[in-house]
């Protein structure tokens, strides 16, 4: 193990050790993933009320929830940062994690609810086909996809084939498919949404569209703080929007072939959000 590992390694380790000062989280930002959490999580952070996780993707209810739930607490302020929170702005530290992961993984919902039920949920949801090309060059960028972008659509089934029922039927497994070649599979909002929407009342989860966030982002952020109850923002947030990349757009056709797989998709999610999200189609 390399230094950089040790010293994240003992920092968690200490953390982990005074979990009984540290809370468990307000609020989630369950997803989607390439929609825009990263810059979403950022945002949120410069609030002086609000305490995130010292790393943002903490997959807790997904890929580490075997660590158990001193692990997790770990992750969040002491009650010694949230009382100097409490001083500096006269409101009680809201605590939360951003892990785009969760709103895809068949057994976050029901872990989720048997730790935080109280817990409110942000969702960010992206034009489904602009999110599975930017969601392919991610892995390809992390040497995980060595397939052209059609080649990957093509063998996305095979690939995920039963891997959702393993998952499970086996709770500690771990699918790499699953997690990163699931482009259009993720895509698929409303399957994802009911799942969450059967375990937690809507009122619980603020469902956004990226787009939105993209060219307002104050005004979004100003709407996710009024879920949490938080005062606005002050002063000057900088906002701006990071993880961007620049890459070839994909072809008309194949706009096309998605803009068609994601159509009954997009028209349940509509229903759920009370309005069209606007995305090409």
């Amino acid at each position: 193990m390399d230094a950089k590992r040790l010293i994240k390694s003992a920092l968690q380790a200490g953390c982990t050790a005074t979990a009984p000062i540290r809370p468990l989280p307000d609020y989630l930002i369950i997803g989607g993933q390439r929609c825009g959490t990263t810059a979403l999580h950022d945002h949120l952070a410069r609030h002086p009320a609000i305490g995130d996780a010292h790393v943002k993707e903490v997959h807790y209810f997904d890929l580490n929830y075997e660590r158990g739930e001193g692990w997790y607490r770990g992750h969040f302020p002491n009650d010694v940062r949230r009382a100097v929170a409490r001083r500096r702005t006269g409101v009680e530290m809201v605590c939360g994690e951003a892990s785009p992961y969760y709103l895809f993984h068949p057994l976050v919902p029901e872990r989720v609810r048997a730790l935080v039920p109280d817990a409110r949920l942000v969702v960010l949801l992206r034009d489904p086909v602009a999110r599975a090309l930017s969601h392919y060059h991610h892995e390809v960028a992390l040497g995980m996809e060595p397939l052209t972008f059609k080649a990957a659509l093509e063998a996305e089934p095979e690939r995920l084939d039963g891997e959702e029922r393993r998952l499970v039927q086996f709770p500690g497994y771990v699918s790499v498919a699953h997690q990163h070649h699931s482009y259009v599979a993720r895509g698929h909002y409303a399957d994802q949404l009911e799942r969450w929407l059967q375990v937690f009342p809507r009122a619980q989860v603020l469902i956004l569209v990226s787009e939105d966030f993209f060219a307002d982002t104050p005004g979004v952020v100003g709407q996710i703080l009024d879920f949490l109850d938080l005062p606005p923002m002050p002063g000057d947030a900088g906002f701006r929007i990071p993880n961007a990349r620049s890459y070839v757009e994909m072809e008309p056709s194949m706009r096309r072939l998605l803009n068609d797989a994601f159509r009954d998709s997009n028209a349940r999610l509509a229903e759920l959000l009370g309005r069209d999200p606007g995305w090409p189609s």
